[in-house]
């Protein structure tokens, strides 16, 4: 039986379950039932999405199914998400680990009527009723910036890079390359890391061992990446404070409550702050409105933020996400600081 024909038969196995329920695209009598995939846990941004979600859920009158965690496996997602469908689920937000992958249970899920919100990741075709995330390409811009004013000319920059088949991943890579053609005096270097913590260690060690010129790392998350780079920075005796002729210019992204720690101790110099409440708080709140038959078109929103329509055609609720130095760095407001 080849692999084609065996899915296919699955997904029609899973269909005929659902219409047997009577599932037909809203919302049970009483409170709807939701889904929630979480990528990965072993990363404090996403522990906290996670713990987030319980209070969101109650707060939007959602029936919360246990969550699923990926853990960075896109096989397992795409097992956590069917097992969803035959659980009867109202309806589904989901953090796709692989952006391209994740179409086929779009798709499958649209065929079921069963509606999708993605949380931080923008799938790259498929029926969504709202991408929840922040302007991926802000982070590495702003990452860049802040760099190429405090990295000294004739340094080099290493960038930990996330999974580049993960559109944030892709984004924020090539933002921040894009706008560090602008900065020639300083060079990048690349260490592909695949939201992965050992391969970010091996890779910047096998860099420092090479390269004696680094003068900056951009992290693309901070969840998975501060602590191995501040270990083997300390290794290699180049971890020294802000303000330290040898130091070493630091910006990262998530906003995590370490980071936020790290540029108050002076190991780091900069996070962008992605809004790992509020991901949970309107990820419920648009799939409540999914079920509830609800539309949205570009703009501004209520909460703060600008909807926009993505070149795929699905729309996205962008959320601030703030640079944090040590300017700003006791913003109560910065959900980094209300979880630590």
């Amino acid at each position: 039986m080849t692999g084609r024909f065996t899915r296919a038969l699955a997904f029609a196995a899973v269909a005929f379950a659902l219409a047997a329920c009577g599932h037909d695209g809203h919302a049970s009598a009483g409170t709807p039932r939701v889904g929630v995939e979480v990528p990965l846990l072993t990363s404090p941004f996403w522990q906290a999405y996670e713990n987030a979600l319980a209070p969101s859920a109650r707060a939007a009158g959602i029936d919360l199914l246990a969550p699923g965690n990926a853990n960075g496996d896109t096989a397992k997602y795409l097992t956590d998400v069917r097992n969803f469908f035959t659980a009867g689920v109202d309806g589904l937000v989901l953090s796709p680990t692989d952006t391209a992958a994740s179409v086929t249970v779009l798709d499958e899920a649209a065929q079921m009527k069963i509606p999708v919100v993605t949380v931080d990741v923008a799938p790259d075709a498929g029926t969504v009723f709202m991408v929840v995330r922040a302007d991926n390409r802000a982070y590495g811009t702003k990452a860049c910036g802040f760099i190429a004013k405090h990295v000294p000319a004739g340094k080099s920059v290493v960038v930990i890079e996330g999974d580049l088949t993960s559109i944030n991943g892709r984004e924020r890579t090539q933002a921040f390359s894009e706008c560090m053609l602008q900065v020639p005096h300083v060079g990048v270097l690349e260490v592909p890391a695949q939201w992965d913590a050992l391969k970010a260690a091996s890779g910047l060690e096998a860099l420092l061992a090479a390269h004696r010129d680094v003068g900056g790392i951009y992290l693309e998350a901070g969840g998975v990446y501060l602590a191995p780079t501040i270990s083997v920075l300390r290794r290699h005796g180049l971890l020294f404070p802000a303000g330290d002729p040898r130091h070493v210019v630091i910006v990262s992204n998530d906003g995590i409550p370490q980071e936020l720690a790290a540029i108050r101790s002076g190991d780091i110099d900069a996070t962008v702050s992605q809004p790992a409440d509020l991901y949970a708080k309107y990820g419920m709140m648009y799939i409540k409105a999914a079920l509830a038959g609800k539309t949205f078109t570009p703009g501004a929103t209520t909460h703060g933020s600008r909807i926009v329509r993505l070149p795929q055609g699905m729309l996205e609720d962008e959320l601030p996400a703030p640079l944090v130095t040590r300017a700003n760095v006791n913003d109560p407001k910065l959900w980094g600081n209300a979880n630590s």
